[in-house]
């Protein structure tokens, strides 16, 4: 599929950090803040264009012909487009929501945020070829709670759909009520779609919301990390879902006052921030100088998810002070670099595909698809800062691996008991 390359055109090729460059060339010195935010952009781009390009039109489904894990487990393949759709507008709604200008990135992003509103009206229009599959497989309710977080993350996105369409999407996310989620980081999808509903004045299940968080609570074991269920997992599930989705349902209760039974959501938003703060020292000091980081457990093939956490706390102006700007900055364009620096993660028409540093199907899990592999946005939630905030314009500070495996003066780490 051909791809247009907005930035490109308007900015110079040269301008832009290429993805799919040699291991070399991904192992030189870092970029300026400015070749970051570029870098950063032109992966958005690449994620998005050939998804939202013919989404809008109702082609995704006949073009875009998902992988499925050699594992794969018979579930309705159909899924992979509502993995694929919610999980890319969840990561890139903040940049979605920044403000028009005059600028290339602008008119990309108004091309992209027309056909993401387009796109949006399809995914719930029954006659359309991209009706995405809400009612047969529960993990319609996974990947409903990305969907609905992108409204929540970028309002606009909301206000630009036609009242047909809203209701639609109100009704559909209604409906996966029907799904009952097992006592997993599941709890957190039903809540988020609840508080989704509160936020835009729908009738919404307190119940719902209620269980995610005081389980997710329960399940805290110490030091900025949270099991994933009543046993704890050492994987990245903690970026994947837990921390950002506890702490931006919490934002919506103490946004909307929501009164019911005895949580304090006040107290418990500053709590999980702090928890994610300490958790987001933890990643930060997995990146290897290199930009490698620790393959641990299952879903690896989410690629750089795993630094979401870092992400919105940058967005929302909340790293802690162990953790300047540039310094964050500088590690997960690392990370991004020294994944996407191989071709084949993405295939000839332009759609990621299963594997972690590539193509390599054989990490894929019994629930993986292509479609699924666009958890990999949740890296680029800090594009909702504009260019001249200072997370982009601070100077690159080295990490700390960098600076540790480089023999120079590092941080000490200890636990925290919060």
């Amino acid at each position: 599929m051909e791809r247009r390359h907005f930035l490109a055109s308007a900015l110079g090729a040269s301008a832009l950090a290429t993805i799919g460059t040699s291991a070399t060339a991904a192992a030189t010195s870092a970029e300026s803040s400015t070749g970051d935010r570029r870098y950063m952009l032109d992966l958005l781009e690449k994620m998005a264009v050939p998804v939202l390009g013919p989404m809008s039109q109702g082609k995704l489904q006949a073009v875009f012909k998902p992988e499925l894990s050699p594992t794969w487990d018979g579930r309705n393949p159909k899924v992979a487009f509502l993995e694929c759709f919610g999980r890319l507008i969840a990561g890139i709604a903040p940049w979605l929501a920044l403000p028009d200008d005059a600028s290339a990135e602008s008119r990309l992003r108004a091309t992209l945020r027309s056909q993401a509103v387009a796109s949006y009206a399809h995914s719930v229009d029954p006659s359309s070829p991209d009706y995405l599959l809400w009612r047969e497989a529960p993990q319609a309710l996974v990947d409903s709670a990305y969907y609905t977080n992108a409204f929540m993350r970028a309002p606009q996105l909301w206000k630009a759909l036609d009242a047909t369409t809203k209701k639609r999407v109100i009704e559909e996310i209604k409906g996966l009520r029907r799904f009952s989620p097992p006592y997993t980081n599941w709890l957190l999808f039903a809540a988020m779609n609840e508080a989704f509903l509160l936020s835009i004045g729908e009738d919404w299940d307190p119940i719902r919301i209620d269980l995610a968080v005081r389980k997710i609570n329960e399940w805290y074991v110490g030091d900025g990390w949270y099991s994933d269920g009543p046993h704890f997992h050492f994987d990245h599930y903690g970026s994947y879902v837990i921390h950002p989705m506890l702490v931006e349902i919490l934002e919506v209760l103490v946004a909307t006052k929501a009164k019911f039974n005895s949580l304090d959501a006040p107290a418990l938003l500053e709590q999980a921030y702090k928890r994610m703060q300490r958790y987001g020292e933890h990643l930060e000091r997995l990146v290897g100088p290199d930009g490698a980081y620790a393959p641990i457990g299952r879903s690896l093939t989410y690629r750089t998810a795993v630094f979401q956490p870092l992400g919105l706390l940058a967005w929302r102006k909340k790293l802690p002070k162990s953790l300047p700007e540039g310094q964050v900055r500088s590690a997960t364009l690392a990370a991004q670099r020294a994944v996407f620096r191989f071709p084949s993660n993405f295939d000839d028409k332009g759609y990621l595909t299963l594997g972690f540093t590539g193509h390599q199907p054989a990490l894929a899990d019994w629930y993986s698809n292509a479609g699924s592999m666009y958890l990999a946005a949740e890296s680029l939630v800090a594009l909702g800062l504009p260019a001249d905030n200072s997370y982009w314009t601070s100077a690159e500070l080295p990490w700390t691996s960098k600076k540790a495996f480089a023999g120079e003066p590092f941080p000490k780490d200890y636990y925290v008991e919060y």
